[in-house]
């Protein structure tokens, strides 16, 4: 998981109110506080969680793993859950701040696919639920595009004049690297990870810039065609003559989050409620609805309209998925890779 146009940073409050400075017990029972990925989560879902519980849900967004583990170790209190992906799921746990909730032990688990319990570090799911999954490709405008398959016609479109963008993401970028080399997106080989650096910075004079906020750029045509994720497929839907979104021929990586309940979280019975709501298949159909991206619940999938439920881009077939490389925690060798994402950054 990394970030997705889901995964901006913005805010947002749901319910009649912001959280109140002063409460009384009683109604901080009836509170639930969140800390998502900027426009991560249907609405609606929360909406139907007040309505069955009776609990008001408030919203606060971040816009990456990094953000959201900042502001927690630094002392921020008021959040029970957080959606943080598989390798950042290990680190907090390591760190001792993530709750046990014993979801797995749930009887609705079983709804949940078995390849989705991906955190080292919760190989029973005693602590979070899988939430969501992607993948990360290309996003491109048709008009501009006559067809794109991959990583080599998307540089390719940069030595035709055509203007593309990266994530601003050192290791979603430099896993492009990793990938058009044939090394893993994890390793640790000093050699290795220099080399898909070079990838990216022999090509990164075409790179019009490295950020987030590319579709509008995409959608306008002022871009020809930007690294994103699978969450394009809102804006095809939306303008399905000018926009597409393919998953690279060659291989991509995908992402997962999970929901974790917080040990410092002050509505803690409140927070694991929530998790056995969102095993309910119907409510993790009406996620997947709004932010077309993939569900590990898989009777949720039965429930999902075929233009959803067939799309390839959203559910890749099985040799797709196997090229599909997700991220894990690297401990200290991932100063390796800020290493050379300062290097490609600060290139002339």
């Amino acid at each position: 998981m990394t970030n997705n146009t889901l995964k901006r940073v913005a805010k947002a409050t749901l319910g009649a109110a912001a959280l109140v400075a002063v409460a009384s017990a009683a109604q901080a029972e009836e509170e639930l506080n969140l800390y998502n990925w900027g426009d991560y989560i249907n609405p609606q879902v929360l909406t139907r969680f007040t309505e069955e519980t009776g609990i008001k849900v408030n919203l606060d967004t971040y816009g990456s793993n990094e953000e959201m583990l900042a502001k927690i170790q630094a002392g921020a209190t008021g959040y029970d859950i957080v959606f943080p992906s598989v390798h950042m799921h290990d680190i907090m746990f390591q760190l001792g701040l993530l709750e046990k909730t014993g979801i797995g032990s749930d009887p609705a688990f079983k709804n949940i696919d078995p390849q989705f319990i991906r955190a080292k570090t919760d190989p029973d799911a005693e602590y979070c639920l899988p939430y969501a999954w992607g993948t990360v490709g290309i996003a491109y405008n048709k008009q501009k595009v006559a067809e794109m398959t991959g990583w080599e016609d998307f540089f390719a479109l940069a030595d035709k004049g055509e203007k593309i963008i990266l994530l601003d993401d050192l290791r979603e970028t430099i896993g492009i690297g990793h990938i058009m080399n044939g090394t893993s997106v994890n390793s640790t080989d000093e050699a290795e990870i220099k080399a898909a650096a070079d990838y990216i910075l022999e090509r990164k004079k075409n790179v019009t810039a490295f950020t987030y906020d590319s579709i509008p750029l995409v959608q306008s045509g002022d871009v020809a065609a930007a690294h994103w994720y699978v969450g394009a497929n809102i804006f095809v839907q939306q303008a399905p003559d000018v926009l597409a979104y393919v998953i690279p021929e060659e291989g991509a990586t995908m992402y997962q989050e999970d929901i974790c309940v917080l040990a410092s979280a002050p509505n803690k019975d409140n927070a694991k409620k929530f998790l056995q709501f969102y095993l309910q298949p119907e409510i993790s159909a009406l996620n997947v609805q709004q932010q077309l991206n993939g569900t590990p619940n898989l009777p949720a999938r039965e429930l999902l309209p075929p233009e959803i439920a067939n799309n390839e881009s959203i559910y890749p077939p099985q040799d797709v998925m196997e090229k599909l490389q997700i991220f894990v925690d690297l401990g200290r060798d991932l100063q390796l890779y800020n290493s050379e994402w300062t290097r490609i950054k600060t290139a002339q």
